[in-house]
This record gives C-alpha cells, structure tokens and sequence, in this order.
C-alpha cells in the first residue's frame, strides 16, 4: 500500500524533529472502521508530551483526534484496518522552547486486524554492545537511537528484531515492542523501571487477562538467561501489531497458548 501521512501544516526541513528528534509518537488504532482504545492512546499521547516538556494545545482534546482521525483516515481513506503512528513535535517559534507551539505529522499503516497475531513469526536474538537507559523518557517513544542501531543489527543478521538489556543487563524490551514470557501459567513482563516502553496495547491486553483470570501476569526484573527458559514468547509493538516469537538463537518456541489468549482478548472487543 501506498504511504498515507497527514500534516497539521506544511512540514519544513528546519524543523526540531528533524534536526533534533525532538518529537513524541504515540500509536491509534482501526480496527472495523472504528477507532479502539482512543482514550487510552489519547491519555498516553498526554503523558508523553508532558514529560517532554512540549506545549499541549487547548484544541489537543480527545474530540479533536477523535474527529481528526474520523474525517482524514476512517472516511477519507476507507481503511477498515491500521495503525496510525502519529508523531507530535516542536516548532522554535517561541521565546523559550517550553512556549514553543507544537505541530503533528501521522502516517498510516493499513494491516490486518491489529489484535490478531501476524502471521509471520519472529526470530530474535539479544544484543549485547549497547543498551538501553531506564529512566523517565526510557518508557515513551522518542529519539532513540539504540532502536536505529539494533535494526539494522538485525537485518545485518538476517533477524526480525533485537532484544535490548538495560544497563543492568537485564531484559528491557525489542526495538519495536514489548516481550512477554509464558512460564506455565505466568506470564512475566519486564518492568517500566527497566526500560520497557509504555504500550496502551499491552496494558489492554494485560488487564483483559487479570479481569477473566486467564493467567498470572508478573512484572520482573528479567535477565537475558530467562529468555532460553520461556515456552511461548509474545512481542506487542504499539506501532506493528502483535507477533510471536519463534526462535532465539537455536531454541524455538510454541506459540499455541498466546494464540488462544489473543484470541479470546480479541473476541472480547
């Protein structure tokens, strides 16, 4: 499919996302032609511009993306399916940076229903030569350019994707997503303090399966060992969808159970 994008003004090169990477990204979603978990989205887009410090407008209200997205995507694209990346970043048009005003640029991605897995399982494998931090900006999507790094690391090793440590060593997240680990009926998530991101579609995912008692979900601290003990692994990347692991170095993975459980969280919308 051909990129779609929308801008809230023409885009100029000299910009602080460009030059700085001064900028949020925050993932909507279209599932059936309707918007899904938009308050949540909404409320994490909120947060992450608060912690980087940009200059929320007045008209920046839930109405306002609901709207936005309504009349530009859902009817004037007729996308049934997607995700829709939308990255907010700050013009230098003030007399201090925190007074500058903002503007937006988003792009869609037309997939397949965003809460079923993708058909293609990963393989993954843990990066050792960089890491990491886990601090306040550790958990929302900025600049980051250890993701950059940890891409083409991938691709270079006929990978799908990395898994990223901390500076403890210990499991933090993939570039594109959080990992879940199923232990019997455990389900182990590494914690945010360990540099995992924030993800509306994880926490959805997550609360769906405290609410009907389908597993144990645990945050932990998790070193990389852990991975190789894991039965099933689940990556959910607010910004590709959800997928299974398949392999991490020569171990490989069922993915049976999360299949179920993805199913019945799918089923529940």
């Amino acid at each position: 499919m051909e990129n779609i994008y929308f801008t809230s003004e023409e885009i100029e090169l000299k910009n602080r996302a460009f030059l700085s990477g001064d900028a949020v990204k925050v993932s909507f979603f279209i599932r059936n032609s309707k918007l899904i978990m938009d308050e949540e989205c909404y409320f994490f887009l909120m947060a992450s511009m608060r912690k980087m410090r940009l200059n929320i407008p007045l008209s920046y209200t839930l109405e306002f993306f609901q709207n936005l997205f309504t009349s530009k995507v859902i009817e004037g694209s007729h996308i049934q399916n997607g995700i829709i990346n939308f990255l907010v970043f700050r013009n230098s048009d003030g007399i201090t940076l925190s007074k500058s005003s903002v503007s937006y640029y988003f792009e869609l991605d037309e997939t397949a229903d965003v809460l079923s897995i993708n058909q293609r399982p990963l393989e993954l494998d843990v990066i050792k030569e960089i890491n990491v931090n886990n601090n306040l900006l550790s958990n929302i999507r900025v600049h980051c350019p250890e993701n950059i790094y940890g891409g083409i690391y991938a691709q270079e090793n006929d990978l799908d994707d990395v898994i990223l440590l901390n500076p403890n060593k210990r499991i933090a997240r993939a570039t594109t997503g959080n990992l879940l680990f199923l232990e019997g009926n455990v389900i182990k998530i590494p914690k945010q303090s360990e540099g995992a991101y924030i993800s509306p579609l994880l926490e959805n995912f997550v609360t769906y399966l405290h609410k009907n008692n389908l597993a144990d979900v645990q945050e932990h601290e998790i070193i990389a060992f852990e991975s190789q003990k894991a039965e099933e692994i689940l990556l959910i990347s607010d910004e590709k969808g959800v997928f299974s692991v398949k392999k991490i170095r020569n171990k490989t993975f069922e993915n049976s159970r999360f299949t179920e459980l993805v199913e019945s969280w799918k089923n529940s919308f």
